[in-house]
């Protein structure tokens, strides 16, 4: 069995945290706008104070914002985890190996596409995923447009690339 460790106990992650964030939040914003003046850090901390309070006093909204900062945080991953698949392809040197720019392009694509089947792989969605969009009575007509627009403007872009 797992043990629980100070920072998952429910004191903190119910309250502890989201005051914190929400104070420091405040006090930021009224710091950097001045709003109650200048040198006026007691006040914006007391006021930062009161809001946290009143915040972690009611469930809705802490609840949307403990959604957005885990939407936050795996987002930053997802991003950086692009960013850094994306460093392996592209370089900025002219010395050495130089990718040309059609190459950069599909590399991209693969990146994008194997970052969309990691998430949801690792998200454990894949298997619902898969089933709404290969094996609905529709899927196969859907497909069939998408090809055929891909394949339409792939054309247009050759013909047009040209003049």
């Amino acid at each position: 069995m797992a043990q629980e460790i100070f920072l998952q106990h429910w004191i903190f992650t119910k309250f502890a945290l989201p005051f914190l964030l929400m104070f420091f939040v405040v006090f930021a914003f009224l710091e950097k706008t001045k709003l109650l003046g200048d040198d006026k850090k007691q006040l914006n901390a007391l006021i930062a104070f009161i809001i946290g309070l009143i915040f972690i006093g009611f469930a809705y909204p802490k609840e949307i914002v403990e959604n957005i900062i885990l939407f936050l945080t795996v987002a930053i991953i997802i991003i950086f985890v692009i960013l850094l698949l994306w460093g392996f392809v592209s370089t900025g040197s002219k010395e050495g190996f130089e990718l040309e720019s059609w190459m950069k392009y599909s590399l991209w694509g693969v990146i994008s596409i194997a970052v969309i089947i990691a998430v949801l792989w690792a998200t454990g969605i894949q298997g619902g995923v898969m089933d709404l969009l290969f094996y609905q009575t529709w899927s196969g007509t859907f497909w069939t447009n998408i090809l055929f627009v891909a394949a339409v403007a792939g054309a247009l872009a050759l013909i047009l690339k040209d003049k």
